[in-house]
This record gives C-alpha cells, sequence and structure tokens, in this order.
C-alpha cells in the first residue's frame, strides 16, 4: 500500500502503528459509498535490519457523499480497563454539518468506537486526547472536552488563549496548563503600567482540573513571564509534598529556546538549531540519559541532552515523523526518524533508528555484505561500556562505604579521647545520647569484627568476666552483654496487652529461637506467676512485608515440640484466649501478645521480662552446637488507672494524607492482628481499582514509618485493619489484610468483590510469599540433610569398629593363598570357615545395636527434619 499525506504513525509496544485512509483514484471508487481505515503494524527484523508487517486490521466506513479525514491518534488508558489502547479521532463532513468519532484499536486488530459528537465547526485548535478516552479542544478562546463515560460535550469555564499541556497531576486528575489575558488586581491602575510591564503580565499561566474543575495557580508550573513565549510544555515529574506541587518540566519557546523548570524556577536553558519549534518529547536511553525530542514547522528535529547542561546532541532535517519506543526490544527507548522521500512511497522505507550512543541502525545500508567483525566489534564495545560502568558504580559505592567506615572511625577516637579526659581530670563522663550511642554500637561492632583494628577494643557496653566464672552456667551467662536491651514498651491493644523488647545489633541471636514470657514479680500462693505464652516469629524486612517465620509453645512445661524450621503456622487457627505471639523487626525488636483481662483482676501488677533463646555455635556444620539462654529483659508495671487513663493506648491519628502512628503502636498492631494474603490477577483488566479502593472507600492512609502499608480509619469493624498491596504488574498483585478476626476478613473481601471486575480470580495465599516459603525449604533441606549426614556418621563408626573386630582372627586366613586351600581336605575346611566368618561379619555390620537413648534421639531429629521440610512443600503446593 503507498503512503499518502493522510497516514498517521503512531508507536505502541515496540511497534509502529501506521494508518491509512486510501483515497478514490477513479470515478467509479468515488461513488461507493464505503471508505475503509486500515492499520499495518510493523515490527523491526533485527537480521535484516528492516521494517515488517506484523499483522494488519480494517474498518469499513459508510461515505454518502461526505468527506472522511484522520486528525490525530494517539495512545491513551481506557477507563474501563485500566489498559493503554492507541486510539485515532476521525472527521466526517457532509455539507455544513461535522461529525466527528474516535476509534480504538484492540490487539486483535478490531477497532471500537468510542464515542461520537456533531459540532457547526470544524476542530483545529489545540486538539489533545488524554485518558478516557477524552477528547480536549479550544474554540473561539473557550475550553472544550468530552469524555467516553457522558458522551456529551462540556465547556469549562475558563478563557484562554492556547493550551501548552495536558495530562495527569496527582491529587487532581487530568489538568490542562493553558494561557490566558492576565487578571490584574482591583487596586493596581492600568495605566500605570509600562510598555514593558505590559507585555509581560499581559498573560499569565494557569492550570484547570477537568475532573474537579478547580483553579490551579501557574506559577508552581514557571513563572507568568514567560506565558508570552512558551508554545509548549512537557511535565516530567509532578509529585505532591506537604499539599504543595513539585513540578519539573521543560518548555520550548517562540524565541528558538528549550527551558528546564524546576518547582517554578528555570534551571537552564539551550539555544535551538532552527525556528519555530512546535511540540517537545522525553526519550530514555540504555546509557540512563534523558533526551529531549524537538520538532521544528519546518520539517525539522533535534535532540537536546541533559546531563550538566542543556545542549543539541544532535539534528536532522526532512523529518516526517519522529517516534520513541523500544523498537530493537533492548529494554530501553530509542528514536524512529521517518525521512520524507518523494522517490520511494513504501512503508517505512527511509527510517534512522538510534539513541546517540550503541544503537544505530538506518535504511539503505545493506548489513549483509558488512564484514561480520564490524557487528561484533559494536557489540564488544556495548558490552565493554556497560562493563565499565558497573564497576564505577560498583567503586563509587565502595568510597561511600570508606567514607561512612572513616567517619564512624573518627566518631570512635574523639568519644574515647573525651573520655580519658574525664578520667584523668576525675570528672564524670557524660553519656552520649541515644541516636549517638546506635552509631556508636555499630561502629564498634565494625571495629570489633574488622580485622585492620585487631589492637582495638571496644568502649562501650562491655562486661570483663568475673574471677570465679568457671562454672559452665556462669560461663554461658558471660557471654550475653550487659546492655543487650535498647528499649522495653508496652501497649494496651483491645484486651490484649503487647510487651516489646529492642535488642542490640550486636545481640545476634536465631529466630527460630527467640521467644518472650512474663513472670508476675508479686507472691500469690493460690497462683502460678508464669504466665501461659503461645510464641510466633514474625520478621518485618524494610519494605514492611510482615513474614511468619517459625513458632514454638514456651509457657508452662512440658513444652510443646517444635518440629519447623523457619516456618508458618496456619494463620487461620484461632488463638488461645491467653497467648503470645513475637514479631521481629530486623532482628531486632521482639513483641510478645497476651491476654490483658485476667492480669486487671489483680489491680495492680508487675511482671518480669524473660527472653529466651538459643546462642549458636558455628564451629562445625552440625545444628547442634547451640546452648539455651535466659536473660531478664526487665520489668513492665501494669495498673487499672493507667489503662483507663488510655497511658498505653495506640494512637493512629490521620495526618493529612498520612497516619501518624509510631513503630512501636505498628508493631503493636500486627502483633494482636491475623495476617491474610489473597492472589488478585485479572486477564483483562488492570487491577488500578484496587488502589482506589483502599484509598477511597476503605480510607486508608499510608504510615509514615512505614508508606507500604496502609492503615484503615473506616467506622465500624473494619478500623484498625491495615493493608499492604502489592502490584507486580499491572494485571497481578498480592493484598495482604492484618485484622482483628475472620468477620473483619470476610467485610474486607466482601467490599473488595464488589469493584473488581467479574473477570478477577481471587486466591487465598496459605503461607504468604514464594519466594519466602522458597528460602525458608532450602534451610529445612538443608538440616534435614545434616541430621541425616550425623546419624549415618555414627553408625558407620560402629559398624567399622566391629568389622575391625571381627577381622583380627581372620588375618591368616585371608593372607593364604586361595589355591593352597583347596589342594588339601584341611584347606577346604579352612576356607569354609573363612565364609562363614565373613558371613557373620556381614549379618553384623547389616544388624547394628545402639543404645536406646541414642537412637531415639537421632530417629526424633530425622523425623522433626523430614516433617519440617514436607510442611513446607505442602504450603508451596
Amino acid at each position: 500500500m503507498l503512503l499518502s499525506e493522510q497516514d498517521q504513525f503512531l508507536s505502541y509496544n515496540g511497534e509502529v502503528l501506521v494508518f491509512q485512509l486510501p483515497k478514490p483514484e477513479h470515478a467509479e471508487e468515488a461513488d461507493d459509498k464505503t471508505m475503509n481505515l486500515c492499520v499495518r503494524r510493523m515490527v523491526f527484523n533485527r537480521d535484516t535490519k528492516l521494517f515488517v508487517q506484523k499483522s494488519s486490521g480494517v474498518f469499513s466506513m459508510g461515505t454518502s457523499h461526505s468527506e472522511i479525514e484522520m486528525i490525530c491518534c494517539s495512545c491513551t488508558t481506557d477507563s474501563r480497563t485500566g489498559i493503554i489502547l492507541p486510539c485515532i479521532l476521525m472527521k466526517k463532513k457532509k455539507r455544513n454539518n461535522v461529525k466527528y468519532f474516535l476509534l480504538l484499536l484492540h490487539s486483535s486488530n478490531q477497532f471500537e468506537p468510542a464515542f461520537y459528537f456533531k459540532l457547526d465547526y470544524e476542530l483545529k485548535e489545540d486538539i489533545r486526547l488524554f485518558a478516557g478516552p477524552s477528547l480536549l479542544w479550544r474554540h473561539a478562546n473557550k475550553l472544550f472536552y468530552i469524555s467516553s463515560n457522558t458522551c456529551v460535550v462540556q465547556s469549562a469555564p475558563v478563557q484562554l488563549s492556547s493550551v501548552v499541556w495536558t495530562g495527569e497531576i496527582v491529587g487532581e486528575g487530568t489538568v490542562v496548563l493553558g494561557i490566558r489575558t492576565a487578571c490584574l488586581p482591583e487596586t493596581e491602575d492600568p495605566a500605570g503600567f509600562s510598555v514593558s510591564d505590559r507585555a509581560i503580565w499581559g498573560s499569565e499561566f494557569f492550570g484547570y482540573s477537568v475532573q474537579t474543575q478547580k483553579m490551579l495557580t501557574g506559577t508552581c508550573f514557571m513563572p507568568h513571564a514567560y506565558s508570552r513565549v512558551v508554545s509548549s510544555v512537557y511535565v516530567c515529574k509532578c509529585e505532591r509534598l506537604k499539599k504543595q506541587l513539585r513540578i519539573s518540566l521543560v518548555a520550548i519557546t517562540h524565541k528558538n529556546q528549550l527551558i528546564w523548570f524546576q518547582n517554578g524556577v528555570p534551571k537552564g536553558v539551550c539555544e535551538l538549531p532552527y525556528e519555530k519549534p512546535y511540540s517537545v518529547k522525553p526519550a530514555l536511553t540504555s546509557s540512563s540519559d534523558l533526551l529531549f525530542v524537538v520538532s521544528f514547522a519546518s520539517g525539522n528535529s533535534c535532540v537536546v541532552q541533559r546531563r550538566d547542561s542543556l545542549q543539541v546532541a544532535s539534528k536532522w532535517q526532512k523529518v516526517k515523523c519522529v517516534l520513541v519506543d523500544d523498537f530493537i526490544g533492548s529494554g530501553s527507548e530509542q528514536l524512529l526518524l521517518l525521512f520524507k522521500d518523494d522517490s520511494n512511497t513504501d512503508v517505512l522505507s527511509t527510517f534512522k533508528i538510534t539513541d546517540l550512543g550503541e544503537v544505530n541502525y538506518a535504511s539503505g545500508i545493506n548489513y549483509k555484505q558488512d564484514v561480520p567483525a564490524a557487528e561484533g566489534l559494536q557489540e564488544n564495545g556495548l558490552l565493554t561500556v556497560r562493563a565499565l560502568e558497573t564497576r564505577l558504580q560498583a567503586g563509587w559505592t565502595s568510597v561511600r562505604e570508606l567514607q561512612q567506615h572513616l567517619g564512624l572511625q573518627k566518631k570512635v577516637i574523639l568519644e574515647s579521647c573525651r573520655a580519658l579526659i574525664d578520667l584523668v581530670e576525675e570528672r564524670t563522663h557524660i553519656l552520649p545520647n541515644s541516636k549517638e550511642v546506635k552509631c556508636r554500637r555499630w561502629a564498634r561492632s565494625l571495629l570489633n569484627s574488622a580485622k585492620p583494628f585487631e589492637g582495638l577494643v571496644s568502649l562501650w557496653d562491655d562486661v570483663e568476666n568475673p574471677a570465679d566464672s568457671l562454672s559452665k552456667e556462669a560461663s554461658l551467662a558471660s557471654k550475653v552483654p550487659e546492655h543487650f536491651t535498647e528499649e522495653l514498651w508496652q501497649r494496651v491493644v483491645g484486651d490484649s496487652l503487647v510487651v516489646g523488647v529492642k535488642l542490640t545489633e550486636s545481640f545476634y541471636l536465631s529466630l527460630r529461637d527467640v521467644s518472650l514470657s512474663l513472670v508476675m514479680d508479686q507472691d500469690f500462693s493460690s497462683i502460678s506467676p508464669i504466665i501461659k505464652c503461645q510464641s510466633k516469629i514474625i520478621k518485618l524486612n524494610k519494605a514492611f512485608s510482615a513474614l511468619a517465620v517459625s513458632s514454638n509453645q514456651i509457657e508452662p512445661p512440658p513444652k510443646k515440640m517444635k518440629l519447623d524450621l523457619h516456618s508458618k503456622n496456619d494463620l487461620k487457627k484461632e488463638f488461645p484466649k491467653r497467648s503470645s505471639r513475637v514479631w521481629l523487626q530486623g532482628a531486632k525488636t521482639v513483641t510478645a501478645v497476651t491476654s490483658l483481662s485476667p492480669l486487671l483482676a489483680f489491680h495492680r501488677v508487675c511482671c518480669v521480662v524473660l527472653l529466651h533463646a538459643r546462642k549458636q555455635n558455628h564451629q562445625n556444620d552440625s545444628l547442634q552446637q547451640s546452648k539455651k539462654i535466659t536473660v531478664v529483659c526487665g520489668r513492665i508495671l501494669l495498673s487499672l488507672e493507667d489503662i483507663s487513663n488510655g497511658r498505653y493506648s495506640v494512637k493512629m491519628l490521620r495526618d493529612h494524607s498520612y497516619c501518624t502512628g509510631s513503630m512501636e503502636d505498628i508493631l503493636a498492631v500486627l502483633a494482636v492482628s491475623v495476617r491474610f494474603s489473597f492472589q488478585i490477577v485479572s486477564c483483562d483488566c488492570t487491577l488500578t481499582p484496587v488502589s482506589s479502593w483502599l484509598l477511597g472507600e476503605m480510607e486508608c492512609t499510608p504510615f509514615k514509618e512505614c508508606q507500604d502499608n496502609i492503615f484503615c480509619h473506616k467506622a465500624g469493624n473494619i478500623h484498625g485493619t491495615i493493608f499492604n498491596w502489592a502490584l507486580q504488574n499491572p494485571f497481578e498483585g498480592v493484598l495482604t489484610i492484618f485484622c482483628r478476626n475472620l468477620t473483619v476478613l470476610f467485610q474486607c473481601l466482601h467490599s473488595l468483590t464488589r469493584v473488581l471486575p467479574p473477570s478477577c480470580r481471587v486466591k487465598l495465599l496459605r503461607s504468604g510469599s514464594k519466594g519466602v516459603l522458597t528460602e525458608q525449604l532450602a534451610l529445612a533441606l538443608e538440616k534435614e540433610m545434616l541430621t541425616l549426614k550425623n546419624s549415618l556418621f555414627l553408625k558407620e563408626t560402629k559398624a567399622e569398629n566391629s568389622l575391625t573386630w571381627g577381622n583380627e582372627s581372620g588375618k591368616k586366613i585371608n593372607n593364604a593363598p586361595l589355591a593352597s586351600l583347596l589342594d588339601t581336605a584341611e584347606g577346604v575346611q579352612q576356607f569354609r570357615k573363612k565364609l562363614q566368618n565373613e558371613r557373620e561379619e556381614s549379618l553384623r555390620s547389616m544388624n547394628q545395636t545402639m543404645n536406646g537413648a541414642l537412637y531415639q534421639k537421632m530417629a526424633l531429629k530425622i523425623a522433626e527434619a523430614q516433617l519440617s521440610s514436607d510442611m513446607i512443600v505442602w504450603r508451596l503446593s
């Protein structure tokens, strides 16, 4: 098919869409009452270095003595599914009536009419397509728009002389940035302005939100003084901080300039090589360079590169169209320049693909006749550059780490000097504050573990071993630092008491063996002072995803046997009335939960907080080298008066768009909640309704401490529920719900299913993240392998000892020649005796006996390891 002036080009997912509306060439074709809109999907073939047709589609339209024309095309979001689709605006003119209709193109090359409308005039000025799909235009200094949701032309209550940008802004929806006549204050006298002042303040910028129908100040984009010269704008970044918009953009002017603005202040300017620029769009290349492609009315184009300053990187002439996309499938964007060529009318015959770096393809070059080494040299150069960039980044990271280490070393030396001076002058040394203590504890752990500083000793929290610490218990206790806790806190959540202990960074403990217990510090003869607890460990990573790791019952004895290693409990089980659950934040904070009402029966109670753990010994591969420790973390005082005054209550307040709960409050709420994870998959729609449902109907706000999790402020039973929405791709995500009970869970799911598309599938993940379970399975299999290895080693040792004993009497027989034994009757008798001895030795090696207690212990360890791995495999299935 030949090209014409009516052809439109559009890039979509690395493809080039060519829309063609062929005109009739003969009179009999003109009498035909139908006209076909054709689309061709072209992809770049890296073998032939040419564009080839992938597929095509046709849309038939009735003409009936009317003129049909393509106006513009773009990629916009379909509000029904959230998928970005190509769309094209068509015009059908018949006498004095003009009909416009918008078509959506699906992946099957089927066209879908979105909406149509009629006007008594033609669209000529500032025509923009945006999400919906929706259409916006300017006519007679007024702003009009229509959406597929309403299909009715609406007028905005604004007067404007031009539209320079249309796009999405956080919290405002679709915003139109325009220029209008300046509205002078009533106190100012227009006649008092000079000519230059009139030239500057005669116009101003303004923003108009289509959804909320409210005005935005234009100074957050750029100063009003540029309103007379700016012709087009592209907003690169937009965010809202403390109710203020922070916007970064580039603008092209009638003065042939490209200007970079940041938060309304010009930061850079570049002179353009041609006159009359009319559009600008960005491109992010493989070298992470941000390029701005500027098109000019004369058919020329140039690229402006933004590094230390704005500068023209390249320019071209006689350019028909410039598209930006990943055409070669490298994972980054390239520029596709389509040149004007009157001699060749084929589709995409004269083109150039480049990123101003390693990628450079052009038409008219016979790549098959090129020397193969040239292409290999280019690929090798690309790999070399990437490797050098990676080494440079690694070196820069090492330099920063070294600077931090040197800074910590300097702080340690300065604090040591201060302490030494105070000691000499017999003054009391003032301890640093908590933040400095944390920093210096980190430095101390670095100094103690680094080989270059073997001569240094730590100056804080170290306790010398007492002279009489020769017993086993004293030796074990000496391995625990004196100040192993940084903070002990408590919270009241409903009918539960949450106690938290924040451990120091140097106090490394095994996760599966950490637990807390509470012991009442009063003498009650009628009841046991030990509070019954069930412990459960949950790890919180940097993204604040709560992951259950292990569980074990620690009080009262006899203890329930723990048969899993780094595994999760079924969260659907009911918890005992007086239970304790342990959570871990970065292997530092441990929290325990127990029922509050039994403790309040004493009106005032004091409890001792005990930490139970195992100190691992990594001298060999055996996992049995560990020792139990029990240390006192401190005491908590609980009274009915303090609880009535709300002293230990959790405070989750809404501060504008955030929830102001502290980390202790967040841990307390999570500790008393039950965790459920659901995988949500949609085949034909994006999952944008989930985010809207969380922020809208559920009235959720993110935590300031951890913004990946959001707190529900909606009144009723759902209040206090915590959500975590992890979107893996636009069509799949995992929703984690931390709720008090199953009733709240069902209420949340019932509300969620009303906003999800019918085609969505919701699946309960019994054990949360698959990646975490895979890591836990690897650890469990490793433990099972080591357990079997140790057991077989014990058995083989006994067998070897037995065989050695049996062979002592047969040494002479084994050394005798076989032929001499078979010559005489006595030799045959000896040979028969030898065979009998070997049979007995074989039976003894197969039927080894061992101590009953040792066998029971070995079998129990093997069963524990196998049960742990089997449970994790079941959860993964």
